[in-house]
């Protein structure tokens, strides 16, 4: 009995137990390494850098500044004075304009334009031709995407939807924003759900290996979805190891009366 309550104690720390290498990220052969080069570039890596491009149903904020007209905000908002950005987040339509289905969006002076398949980059020199066509003087003009947003679940400090209002975030500070990893997250086994040109997609990220910066989905885009998993710890260290040190003195009492009565 003392043979097997020793070996349950030993069970009970090695199963508890969750080592370096399943916690830190972007692992490259440097996990506890007893010399680490600080002043020197190890590796250089050269991502594919993301330029998201408007789709159906995106959420546009468009405004033009001339010559004439300090700004024509076609929209006729106060989104520039506003500062919580909670509020514009939920009521993003009720400071832009709607993508229809088929990728167009109608503004005064300008009229009806394609937008869908464009960067935010592209459609504003487009509107900033078309409105310089229409009669404006010298046209500048300004856009931005008001419902860029993406969804994080499962074992992070912060579940939730998050809006954002940088086009270019990559994967880690999408995760940092979201309160970072909790204790219990598989950081090797995250789902990413993510849906373009009308297909949606599974697949899963491994933010324990360096290698992910190199990969085609290290940028964030609109409307993903990360599903955190939790390690297979998560059990014991949630609902049993509260209670383990009551079992460990339960039986070692059981065993001191076996003892006594024998």
């Amino acid at each position: 009995m003392i043979r097997f309550l020793g070996l349950l104690i030993i069970a009970g720390v090695i199963s508890s137990c969750i080592s370096n290498r399943k916690v830190q990220y972007l692992q490259k052969s440097d996990v506890n390494v007893d010399e680490v080069f600080t002043d020197s570039v190890l590796r250089s890596y050269y991502p594919n850098i993301h330029e998201y491009k408007i789709q159906p149903e995106d959420i546009l904020k468009v405004s033009v500044e001339t010559i004439t007209n300090q700004e024509f905000n076609f929209f006729k908002t106060d989104f520039d004075r506003s500062v919580n950005q909670n509020l514009i987040g939920n009521n993003a339509l009720i400071y832009g304009e709607l993508v229809d289905k088929k990728g167009f969006v109608e503004y005064p002076v300008i009229g009806k334009v394609k937008v869908s398949g464009l960067t935010i980059f592209e459609v504003q020199d487009l509107l900033q031709r078309l409105a310089k066509e229409n009669g404006l003087k010298e046209p500048v003009v300004k856009v931005r995407i008001l419902n860029y947003r993406y969804t994080v679940l499962g074992e992070t400090n912060k579940e939730g939807t998050f809006n954002t209002y940088n086009n270019r975030i990559n994967m880690l500070e999408a995760v940092g924003i979201a309160g970072g990893f909790s204790e219990l997250a598989d950081r090797a086994n995250v789902k990413l759900i993510r849906y373009e040109d009308g297909v949606m997609t599974v697949s899963y990220l491994n933010f324990l290996e360096e290698e992910i910066i190199n990969s085609p989905k290290f940028y964030l885009h609109q409307g993903d979805v990360l599903i955190v998993p939790p390690v297979r710890q998560r059990p014991f260290r949630l609902y049993f190891r509260e209670n383990y040190t009551l079992v460990i003195s339960t039986l070692t009492l059981f065993v001191l009366l076996l003892n006594t009565l024998n």
